[in-house]
């Protein structure tokens, strides 16, 4: 059980929180806590976060967990009185998602997901917190193992460990491991989740990420690049539909892990013929080699999140990319896109 509330809101620390994705669960969280984000900027960007930090719930810490750190120590918390009331909630994100800086960052990888998260895990043991982990769906390795099969949960999967990505694959898979045997031995209420390939808004530019960067060359006008041939394929969840599906999970006993994204495939063509479109672009879809961290990953089978959660995906791709498409274009500079009359 977590602690009880002794003010008026929970106290929820989200690890990771200045990310794509964690900047975008501290919206939802600081409509009803005290929200406290920590971040190092590794790859998540002050921008996320920038229109939060007026606000009263919301505080920012910045630094990396792989290092302890004792939030009832920090002036910057003693509005949230953490001394008396301790962290409610914690959502470890920290781990850096940059394809493009994957080499620079593969040691920070592998402490974000071995001693940052035996750091955050004794906060949450100190304070008796629920635990929300993010994984990924890397942990059931590529899509050559499965073919076009939707992966359940129990799926053990299949990771080189000693590939050129395994600080982020084989990190994953010991995250988890770490967290279930957390739970065990301190009766911990932690979860753990299995997002698949996520997109939206305050994605980055210029990350090597698929959709980022597709939406980026259509704008100028450049090659849409598929790193594979016609028949790469995907799936992809909007953000708000993660987020809606985390706030479920936080609310229902299950542990998980569970399995969040959209289960429909759709070739990377498909997408790039999409955005194209929508933006009105000249430009042209070309292939080239698979990259490493550009591989198939599997398509989930999202049965567990649907039985025991009421949840599934609900923005569509056309409407998802819209709104991407707006926010890349206004971090370029650009004007807004009237989609109804194109």
């Amino acid at each position: 059980m977590s602690n009880q509330v002794i003010f008026e809101k929970k106290n929820v620390l989200v690890i990771g929180g200045a990310g794509f994705i964690g900047s975008h669960l501290c919206d939802e969280l600081v409509k009803n806590n005290k929200v406290i984000c920590l971040d190092n900027f590794s790859t998540g960007f002050e921008a996320n976060i920038d229109h939060l930090l007026a606000n009263p719930n919301f505080a920012f810490i910045r630094h990396d967990i792989a290092e302890p750190i004792k939030l009832e120590d920090l002036r910057d918390l003693q509005r949230f009185k953490v001394q008396f009331q301790g962290v409610q909630e914690i959502y470890y994100l920290a781990c850096p998602t940059s394809p493009k800086n994957f080499e620079k960052n593969k040691i920070n990888t592998i402490l974000a997901n071995s001693c940052g998260l035996k750091n955050a895990l004794d906060i949450a043991i100190k304070n008796k917190s629920q635990f929300v982990h993010f994984s990924s769906s890397v942990v059931y390795g590529g899509r050559e193992e499965t073919g076009e099969k939707k992966i359940k949960e129990d799926y053990l999967g299949k990771v080189d460990f000693l590939s050129e990505r395994s600080a982020y694959d084989e990190g994953k898979r010991f995250a988890e491991t770490m967290v279930k045997n957390y739970r065990d031995a301190y009766g911990l209420d932690a979860k753990i989740v299995r997002p698949f390939r996520i997109y939206g808004p305050r994605m980055p530019l210029k990350d090597n990420q698929m959709i980022p960067d597709f939406v980026d060359n259509a704008l100028e006008n450049k090659d849409l690049v598929v790193f594979g041939d016609e028949n790469f394929s995907s799936s992809f969840c909007y953000i708000s539909d993660l987020i809606d599906a985390i706030v479920k999970i936080t609310e229902n006993e299950t542990a998980g892990p569970i399995n969040i994204g959209s289960d429909v495939s759709i070739t990377l063509k498909e997408v790039a013929e999409k955005i194209i479109r929508m933006v009105d672009s000249d430009s042209q879809i070309k292939y080239e080699k698979e990259r490493f961290f550009m591989s198939q990953l599997s398509i989930p089978d999202i049965t567990q999140a649907s039985n025991e959660l009421a949840w599934m995906p609900v923005v569509t791709l056309d409407k998802g990319l819209e709104n991407t498409i707006d926010d890349l274009r206004a971090k370029k500079g650009l004007k807004k896109i009237n989609f109804d009359n194109s």
